[in-house]
């Protein structure tokens, strides 16, 4: 495992793309133990890397809610996917994994739960081709695909505070004991817990001021 304990946040409320991503920072800021945060999207939403380029996406802004990720990686469509974010501070041994190794363990977390639910997945050993800026359509290795298509992907950033990792599953009809099971995969002690106000305060600040903001949008 790689906690021994673990916090679980599930966002029952939906919010808008800037603040799903200012929510990752903010915690990222003030976490002093590991965080699993599940959470959902007020409106079809598509997040894209920190180096992509907006002009990739623009035209989804007719249909979706666009954000920058704070984290690498390609184009991702949200809404009807199940997210989450794993935030790990450096005092935490799991910190001083590589990305790789904390990538590779996450799906494999997330792969060993769905065989267990009856859905057969794999993770790949090799990565495919690149054909387009869509992360689901570019699979790398330690990927789960089923019968041959993505259905987890995720992106990374390592900083002195912690690291994250944004992840997406894009698998219908996930059972209600999922999120539980992948929770429990990852740590001895599992510890529900409510996102505090102040965090709520912060993100709405990094919201306001980066992530819904047109110069960190049209960055590059």
């Amino acid at each position: 495992m790689l906690f021994e304990r673990l916090s679980v946040s599930h966002d029952r409320t939906p919010i808008s793309a800037a603040m799903n991503m200012a929510m990752d920072e903010a915690l990222l800021e003030q976490a002093t133990g590991p965080i699993l945060r599940f959470y959902g999207w007020r409106r079809p939403s598509l997040s894209f890397g920190y180096f992509g380029k907006f002009t990739e996406v623009a035209e989804e802004a007719r249909t979706r809610e666009l954000v920058r990720r704070w984290t690498g990686g390609g184009i991702v469509l949200h809404g009807e996917d199940l997210t989450y974010s794993l935030l790990t501070p450096p005092n935490e041994p799991a910190f001083a994994l590589s990305p790789p190794a904390i990538y590779a363990a996450l799906h494999v977390a997330i792969r060993d739960v769905l065989q267990l639910e009856g859905k057969e997945t794999e993770l790949l050993l090799e990565a495919a081709p690149r054909i387009s800026a869509a992360c689901f359509a570019n699979p790398v290795r330690n990927d789960l695909t089923c019968r041959g298509r993505k259905i987890a992907g995720a992106a990374q950033r390592r900083t002195r505070r912690g690291f994250l990792h944004q992840g997406s599953i894009q698998l219908p009809d996930l059972s209600e004991s999922f999120r539980e099971r992948f929770a429990a995969t990852l740590a001895s002690e599992i510890c529900e817990a409510e996102i505090p106000p102040r965090s709520f305060d912060r993100a709405a600040e990094l919201a306001e001021q980066k992530y819904a903001a047109a110069e960190w949008l049209h960055r590059w």
